[in-house]
């Protein structure tokens, strides 16, 4: 073997070892951080949450292929009408609305009828029975389905959105705190003035004026997650960590700004960014829900929506009486929203060495 073979086969070996040394670091860190999380019942809970209705949002694609008739199933073209049989009694005297009907709307129908016959009526919204598991909404769809087909849509706005606000305030807040000066002025002004606007009233203005779907809500939640608070927070975390010894280091040692900054300063800024994640997806959940409720979304069907075609039907003030079409929808929000919630404080007791336990 030549001298520069030999040389090359030293200069390798100790970067193969490194990228081992690194790995073994990495996968003893993330055993550390699971065995914490895993004692924290409330992150048990909120990942057990998530992972059900991941499912379920797996599961729908496979019954609509498998099972479930796309004709009746699909949940937004989708129609069935389940036809129940009443007997026809004399006005006012209707004791069970579900098997009598009075005469006068009978005769709406068929005009010569009479006391005694029977009617067949098609019911929407149907109440849950086999064919359908949450019944169906007023407009003859099934709400099992339209509840599974919306988790997608939920987990897709919240990771997009999650995604964005740390991408970007991870990245502004490093920035800001290393060089500081005009560069940290401009930022944090801009930040306060995100702060400063009401979160939702900005959502609401700019979907009456602009066209918005589900990625261009999510990437807006992002941006403005990003350059406001979630920016702030994680700046006061990257001056505390542009001041260790190992920045200084690393400075003499002959790396540059942008070096210093994406090879030591954002990756200890990390473990923080994916805490303010999960809160991240929350907020996205709850804004969309709130969107689509006040008709302002152009998306096919998600949990507000669902809210939305109950109300506009006039059935919201009688969800005791129709709790299917509010209910599941409702709950599904307050669940997810909740559980990346309980995940996320979790994961602070792990990002933050003073909440864990001793």
């Amino acid at each position: 073997m030549s001298l520069p073979d030999l040389r090359e086969g030293a200069v390798a070996a100790p970067e193969e070892a490194l990228w081992r040394i690194r790995l073994r670091l990495a996968w003893r860190g993330f055993r550390k951080g699971w065995s914490s999380f895993v004692s924290n019942r409330i992150g048990i809970v909120g990942l057990s949450i998530i992972v059900l209705y991941g499912l379920m949002a797996l599961a729908h694609p496979i019954l609509m292929h498998t099972v479930w008739d796309p004709r009746i199933y699909d949940p937004v073209i989708g129609y069935d009408a389940p036809v129940t049989q009443k007997l026809i009694v004399p006005d006012n005297e209707v004791t069970d609305p579900t098997t009598q009907i009075d005469l006068f709307s009978a005769r709406l129908q068929n005009p010569l009828l009479k006391v005694g016959d029977t009617l067949d009526v098609s019911e929407q919204p149907a109440r849950p029975s086999r064919e359908h598991l949450l019944g169906t909404d007023p407009l003859g769809r099934d709400v099992l389905s339209q509840l599974m087909y919306s988790t997608r849509a939920a987990f897709i706005l919240g990771i997009v959105a999650a995604l964005v606000t740390v991408g970007i305030g991870t990245t502004v807040g490093s920035v800001s705190a290393f060089f500081g000066g005009i560069v940290d002025t401009m930022f944090m002004r801009l930040a306060d003035l995100i702060i400063l606007v009401p979160f939702l009233p900005i959502l609401i203005v700019l979907s009456a004026l602009f066209h918005f779907e589900l990625l261009h809500l999510a990437i807006l939640i992002g941006v403005l997650s990003g350059f406001g608070g979630t920016a702030i927070i994680l700046k006061s975390q990257a001056l505390s960590v542009s001041v260790k010894p190992f920045i200084d280091a690393a400075r003499v040692a002959g790396g540059g700004r942008m070096h210093l900054i994406f090879r030591h300063v954002i990756p200890n800024v990390l473990p923080l960014s994916f805490l303010y994640m999960m809160f991240s997806v929350t907020d996205a959940i709850s804004s969309e829900a709130t969107l689509s409720f006040l008709g302002l979304l152009n998306i096919n069907m998600s949990w507000g929506i669902m809210i939305y075609t109950a109300n506009s039907q006039g059935y919201l003030l009688s969800s005791a009486s129709y709790w299917w079409l509010l209910l599941p929808a409702g709950m599904s929000v307050t669940l997810l929203a909740g559980s990346f919630y309980l995940v996320g404080r979790a994961m602070d007791e792990i990002v933050n060495p003073r909440l864990r336990r001793r």
